[in-house]
């Protein structure tokens, strides 16, 4: 167990013991001797893909918990112009980070439905025009643990030697009960196979977890997290690049809307953040974190009615953590 508090940042004049990616990223400029920009900003794109849950392949309707959007609510349609989708992004951001105050950069976030499920040579169309586009250094890519062919991880190594890459996989739980109820149709054994072979690339991967999934106890949710971050292979000191953590959102036209309608992820706000900062607690220091919340627009929020208050739960989160003098890798 780690005895003094890790501060990871005290560059906003608060001390912040969460490894969050922005802080990384201030490092990692530092250590390349270069600038840091203000803001390196996500900008969420459709890139018009579907998913093997959704057109039959696998199954149909897509995981339980899933939106219409394939969980890109915020997403701009990218499928026939990268370029315009991308400017879209920039604009609904440009009031948070306009470009002509701060040195904004951009990552290009494929994040609607499956991500690598699409023939290689269309994906290498998409992934470099948005490499083109201005001020975009580098690419966050979502995708389902089995959709990684041999030709789409040589496309994905190709493109993390020459620019900044990193692969988002949806493994949202170990719990092979709760995969079969949420109709996830992928198995941790397809998670570990991928976690392997793009780690044997040298590509990043960032884990996403969703806590309050039906079913599921406290401690199979830590259970869940203390998976996703032990050691990779037989190197002790080797672990993912990084881990989403969000409370589970039931919307409307999800098919949890439908079959689970009442269904409540937590009572309160409290609860998931008592949750949450056990979780940080078990995570090694190492590990980036990429969210520790998440929102759904409130037009189609069903439960918990709360999430959408993400600045509200981050700011609590933060201050719990102090009081409690507690931090991320505490109790690893």
């Amino acid at each position: 167990m780690i005895e003094q508090p890790i501060i990871f940042d005290t560059s906003d004049g608060q001390q912040l013991r969460i490894n969050m990616i922005n802080s990384w990223f201030k490092n990692h400029y530092e250590e390349l001797g270069l600038d840091a920009p203000a803001k390196i900003v996500k900008l969420s794109l459709d890139g018009g893909f579907t998913c093997p849950n959704r057109d039959g392949s696998k199954g149909t309707g897509g995981c339980l918990f899933c939106s219409e959007s394939g969980s890109g609510d915020m997403a701009s349609r990218a499928a026939d112009d990268i370029e315009h989708a991308l400017s879209k992004q920039i604009r609904l951001l440009s009031e948070k980070w306009p470009a002509d105050k701060y040195d904004v950069k951009y990552l290009a976030y494929f994040q609607s439905h499956t991500n690598t499920y699409a023939p290689v040579e269309e994906l290498r169309v998409k992934f470099e025009a948005a490499l083109a586009a201005p001020d975009v250094v580098g690419l966050a890519i979502a995708t389902r643990p089995d959709c990684l062919p041999d030709d789409v991880l040589d496309l994905l190594s190709e493109l993390n030697k020459k620019t900044f890459l990193w692969v988002e996989l949806g493994l949202q739980t170990i719990h092979d009960e709760t995969a079969r109820a949420m109709n996830l149709c992928h198995t941790l054994a397809d998670y570990d196979n991928t976690v392997r072979r793009l780690t044997a690339h040298g590509i990043r991967v960032v884990t996403h977890l969703i806590l309050g999934l039906p079913g599921e106890s406290r401690e199979m949710m830590l259970e869940s997290v203390r998976y996703a971050c032990r050691p990779i292979g037989d190197a002790s000191e080797s672990f993912i690049f990084g881990l989403k953590l969000h409370m589970l959102n039931v919307v409307r036209g999800s098919g949890m809307a439908q079959s689970m309608p009442d269904y409540i992820p937590f009572d309160s706000m409290e609860e998931y953040i008592d949750l949450l900062i056990a979780a940080l607690e078990i995570v090694p220091p190492e590990i980036t974190l990429h969210r520790i919340s998440g929102d759904a627009p409130r037009s189609t929020l069903i439960a918990p009615e709360w999430s959408y208050k993400k600045r509200t739960i981050l700011n609590n989160i933060h201050r719990e953590m102090r009081q409690r003098n507690t931090w991320q890798g505490r109790r690893v």
